[in-house]
């Protein structure tokens, strides 16, 4: 069973990332939010909070991203939301 993680960012002033709202939305409007096993939160100039730490990880710049962990434990990082859309309606 696959494991899908997406890591969103919240601003400085607390306020969630425009972005990152967007791809919620669309993602409980296709009814494949359900298949989001955990959201994790990138809290910008706190370099210790959990998002920040995978974002640092996996070298990815920018929110939202996904991470998906097949059964082999082999990860995939999606940062484009529509090529993450492809994979997970597989």
């Amino acid at each position: 069973m696959t494991h899908v993680v997406m890591v969103k960012k919240v601003l400085r002033n607390g306020a969630p990332c425009r972005k990152c709202i967007d791809v919620l939305n669309r993602l409980q409007q296709s009814s494949l939010l359900d298949r989001i096993d955990q959201i994790v939160t990138a809290t910008e100039g706190e370099p210790e909070s959990e998002g920040y730490q995978l974002a640092t990880l996996h070298g990815v710049d920018s929110a939202p991203f996904f991470i998906i962990t097949d059964e082999q434990g082999e990860q995939q990082i999606y940062t484009s939301y529509l090529r993450f859309m492809r994979e997970i309606r597989r």
